[in-house]
Order: structure tokens, then sequence, then C-alpha cells
């Protein structure tokens, strides 16, 4: 394939990013969580690739006149942050009256971390909690827990934005890469039975997501840990 050709293809594959937002907008406008979740799925799954695909392509070198890196932190910020603060606004997860509120404090919050040139490390961790709002969303529907508690998960990750903690980053950290990744493995599964079930999930769907967040977690907090004890 023509260079210039595959690296405009990959940048054709993150744009499309752009659509599954528009898509999942909609389906949240609509109340249909389970369609929500599929297109943001699939943005998922093409952040997921788009990466590895433009090192391979050398996408930089090729077209360095077009930024993939700005191109996907645009689409980043509305599948991660932006539709998810909207659904937010419209389910019945959060007090009605903290919803308007608690959007706008993700939004504004997640701009941080988005124009924040420190918010990964060399060795590929997120420095704060990294606005995977989208993951958190998934969370609160699959496990409905009361609207306060809710609304104070939402509370304590926006001020984690703020706070240099080592989040994993389940395709580049290398360290226990195989676990990291056979967890990654079973968040998936566990993730999309959830999309495929009503909410709230089945207890074993639940279960594997808590274990599989305890353990991404935990690994942040190990190495953040290590890191202070450094200093």
């Amino acid at each position: 394939m023509n260079a210039r050709l595959a690296a405009a293809s990959v940048h054709l594959l993150t744009a499309s990013g752009v659509v599954w937002a528009l898509l999942a907008l909609r389906a949240a406008h609509a109340g249909d969580w389970q369609t929500m979740f599929i297109w943001l799925g699939i943005a998922l799954v093409v952040d997921a690739i788009d990466g590895p695909l433009a090192r391979h392509f050398n996408v930089q070198s090729v077209l360095p006149g077009f930024s993939g890196e700005r191109l996907d932190l645009i689409i980043d910020y509305l599948t991660y942050v932006a539709i998810p603060a909207f659904a937010l606004t419209q389910a019945d997860l959060l007090p009605d009256e903290f919803r308007l509120s608690a959007a706008f404090a993700i939004l504004l919050s997640s701009l941080f971390h988005v124009a924040n040139v420190h918010s990964k490390t060399e060795e590929g961790y997120f420095v704060g909690f990294p606005a995977v709002w989208n993951i958190v969303l998934l969370y609160l529907f699959a496990l409905q827990p009361p609207p306060y508690v809710s609304l104070t998960v939402v509370a304590l990750l926006v001020l984690l934005t703020f706070v240099p903690i080592l989040c994993v980053h389940p395709f580049r950290v290398t360290r226990l890469r195989l676990p990291t990744a056979l967890v990654t493995i079973a968040w998936t599964v566990a993730a999309a039975s959830a999309v495929a079930n009503p909410f709230p999930s089945p207890f074993w769907v639940q279960a594997v997501l808590l274990g599989t967040a305890a353990y991404l977690v935990g690994v942040g907090a190990f190495r953040s840990l290590s890191e202070a004890r450094r200093r």
C-alpha cells in the first residue's frame, strides 16, 4: 500500500470517532443506554488500535503536516468525557439537583487532564485520574449504587484528576504486562456482558468489574507509593 494512503487511512480511522460520538449522543438523548455503550465501545476499540497502526505505518513522518495526536485528543474528549457527562445529566444515576453541576465538573476537570503535558510518565502511567468517564459511566450503570454514592464517586474522581497519583495504562505499561493483559481481557468480557444485558448487571459481571478495577487501581497505587519513597 502507498505510504501516504496508509497514513491517511489511519487518520481516517481515528477521525471516525466523531461518527461514533454522534451516534452515542443520539442514543443517550433517547435514553437507549445499551446502544450508547455499543457506540462508545466501538470508539474505545478504535482508540486502542489507531496508535499502534500509526506507529507501524510511521504516520508522523509520512504526513508531518497533520497531527494525529491532536486529532486523537479531540476524539477522546468527545467519547471519554463529553458524551458521558451528557449521559449523566439524562440518566437516573445522580441526584437530580446535582446532575448538571457534576457534568460541568467532569467537563472542566477533564480539560486539565487533556491539556496537561505531564499527564503521562515515560513508563506509560497516567498521572492523576485519566478522565476515563466512559468507563466510570459503565460502572455506575452496571452497579447502580444509590445516587449520592454515585455522586461521591464522581466528586472523588474529579478531585483525583489534580492529584499526581499513577494510574495504569493497560497497553503501555511494561511492568506486569502479562497479568495486566489478562485482567484487561477479563474486564473486556465483563464489560461486553454488561452492555449486552439490562442494567444493573448480573452479580458475576459486577464482581469481575470490581475485581479488575481493584487490580488496576492497586498496581497504580503501589507504583505511586514506590515513587514517593524514592523522593
